[in-house]
């Protein structure tokens, strides 16, 4: 088992944060018409149970997307509206290398693996239970990996 000294990737920032609901139109008005969020894109995935829209505040790599779901099926999973923070996303610079070692490491991710996420990135969720063969997790949170695109690396990778 590495270190964490050697951890072999870096977390950069944060670049999600996801609301649920049952009815998006009460998450709209406030995160866009009263708070003043940008409207991006509406996203929609049956395999995810979630119709979404997707804003941001901030801008260039200090942006933050901010995500406002409710399900396509209230009856199905996952069920997003459960809990109203549903999940922060974190940029990583390496995402692939990132899930090698974390699993290595003894975390737990959810099932799906690396795909392609709402907002054009390739995603991944750490688990927010621990099992017996994954002793680590996110330890009640849904965490979202979310790989960087070169300019969000470049932008804020700090230099020693």
């Amino acid at each position: 088992m590495q270190t964490v000294n050697q951890r072999p990737f870096r977390i950069l920032g944060v670049q999600q944060i996801a609301i649920g609901g049952t009815d998006k139109s009460k998450l709209r008005r406030l995160w866009i018409d009263l708070l003043g969020l940008q409207f991006k894109h509406s996203f929609v995935s049956t395999r995810e149970n979630v119709d979404e829209d997707i804003c941001a505040l901030g801008g260039s790599s200090n942006e933050v997307e901010v995500d406002l779901m409710q399900p396509i099926d209230l009856d199905k999973k996952p069920a997003v509206q459960h809990t109203p923070l549903n999940h922060i996303g974190l940029w990583v610079d390496d995402l692939p290398l990132a899930v090698e070692w974390l699993t290595a490491q003894g975390l737990r991710f959810a099932p799906g693996g690396i795909r392609p996420g709402a907002g054009g990135h390739d995603i991944i969720f750490i688990h927010p239970k621990a099992s017996d063969e994954f002793p680590f997790s996110g330890e009640g949170v849904l965490i979202e990996l979310v790989q960087a695109p070169a300019k969000i690396i470049q932008s804020l990778t700090v230099t020693t």
